[in-house]
């Protein structure tokens, strides 16, 4: 079967075609052979490309004649794949309310809609594909929504042929939450493979720098470098960009010395935050969304693609802990500089 790849807004102004992911590509056929007998969810760095993926499942999917529903609540997107009229109606009709929180509303929505393509509508072939969902509906709710998420697979309201149940998560905490039962089947994914990077590098318009100074400002991350392409390669405005987005001189100056000191040192290494007396720090700094924790090896198989290298100091990957990009770290690095002042 050949793969359409889907067109992607890059930023204003500049489509480009889905690129890289080709481990990530086959499991999803897999699963369009077997289903998921459990809610996926897809976790990694913010900005590695976990929504362009979502989005190309979506063709493969409705290749493989499934009824498609994928929605981002937070951004309140939506993309629906069914001849069933009602579905599109009733989201859109979710978007367009002034009352209420739209996201947990469009999240809800869219497990009692998948419910209906199977009872209502004797779907057999049903997708459900929920992007960055928890960081939408609050931490709160992470655990019971993807036992609602898991019953739609369990307890169905009809018999069905396959059913594939994906949600995607930036959101640190949300990963404990979730592990603490065996609703999900939890997957990293990693920002770019070094080759598919620069399958996208290439694509970029415009006078640019090498691609070997690039890849160590961004270690593969599509939206860093979308942030410095729009920034005309000006370090600095991105690195404060994400200073003043994660109000790093707000949570600098609210750690001791002692852990100023080990944030130092995680600057350089990030696996020296994985001792006992660090874990609080470690917290911290995973609630932020500034490091991935606890990587699994680069041999598991629940890899959704290729995994980072077991470790690269250069880019801010440790064998267990990683800086989600080097800017993140860099921003760190620059906040560490300035003393402390009352």
């Amino acid at each position: 079967m050949r793969i359409e790849r889907v067109k992607l807004v890059f930023m204003p102004g500049f489509v480009i075609e889905f690129v890289d992911r080709g481990r990530g590509i086959k499991q999803v056929l897999k699963w369009c052979v077997e289903g998921t007998w459990h809610p996926v969810v897809v976790y990694g760095p913010e900005g590695c490309g976990k929504s362009s993926w979502l989005k190309q499942t979506v063709e493969i999917l409705k290749g493989y004649g499934f009824d498609v529903i994928y929605v981002d609540p937070l951004r309140r997107e939506y993309t629906a794949y069914t001849d069933v009229k009602e579905v599109i109606t009733r989201i859109t009709e979710v978007i367009a309310d002034t009352t209420g929180y739209i996201p947990i509303k469009l999240a809800d929505l869219v497990i009692s809609l998948t419910n209906q393509l199977l009872k209502k509508w004797g779907k057999k072939r049903v997708a459900l594909l929920v992007d960055d969902v928890f960081q939408a509906i609050g931490l709160e709710r992470v655990e019971t929504y993807v036992k609602g998420l898991l019953n739609i697979i369990e307890y169905p309201p009809e018999i069905y042929e396959r059913i594939v149940v994906i949600a995607t998560t930036s959101e640190g905490l949300s990963r404990a939450r979730i592990g603490r039962h065996r609703w999900a089947w939890l997957m990293p994914m990693w920002n770019m493979s070094k080759d598919g990077f620069k399958e996208l590098y290439e694509k970029l318009p415009r006078v640019k720098p090498p691609f070997e100074d690039v890849w160590r400002l961004t270690g593969g991350n599509p939206e860093i470098l979308k942030m410095l392409y729009q920034s005309k390669w000006d370090v600095s405005t991105v690195i404060e960009a994400v200073i003043e987005f994660k109000k790093l001189r707000s949570l600098i100056t609210s750690l001791s010395d002692v852990e100023r000191k080990w944030l130092s040192e995680a600057v350089d290494d990030p696996d020296t935050l994985f001792t006992r007396e660090r874990v609080g720090l470690l917290n911290k700094l995973v609630e932020l969304n500034l490091i991935v924790d606890d990587l699994p090896s680069r041999n598991s198989p629940n890899w959704l693609d290729e995994p980072p290298p077991k470790k690269d100091l250069e880019v801010g990957i440790g064998e267990y802990i990683a800086w989600q990009t080097p800017i993140h770290r860099e921003a760190v690095r620059e906040v560490l500089k300035t003393p402390i002042s009352f």
